[in-house]
C-alpha cells in the first residue's frame, strides 16, 4: 500500500480524537479562560495536546 493512505488514516483518527478532547474539553467544569488554553493546545498541538489533556488534564474521574 501507499504511505500516503496511513497517512490519511492516521490524520482522520487524530482529528476524530481532537474533536473528542475538544467536546470534552467543552463540557469540563473549567472556567473560560481555561477552556479556551486547553482547546488552543489541542489545536496548535494536535497530538501532544490530546494525548496531555486526557492525561492529566480531566478533572472529572470516569
Amino acid at each position: 500500500m501507499d504511505v500516503g493512505v496511513y497517512g490519511g488514516f492516521f490524520g482522520l483518527v487524530i482529528l476524530a480524537l481532537d474533536i473528542l478532547a475538544i467536546a470534552s474539553i467543552l463540557k469540563s467544569s473549567y472556567g473560560g479562560v481555561g477552556k479556551f488554553i486547553w482547546i488552543l493546545a489541542v489545536l496548535a498541538l494536535p497530538v501532544l495536546g490530546m494525548l496531555v489533556y486526557f492525561l492529566v488534564g480531566r478533572r472529572e474521574s470516569l
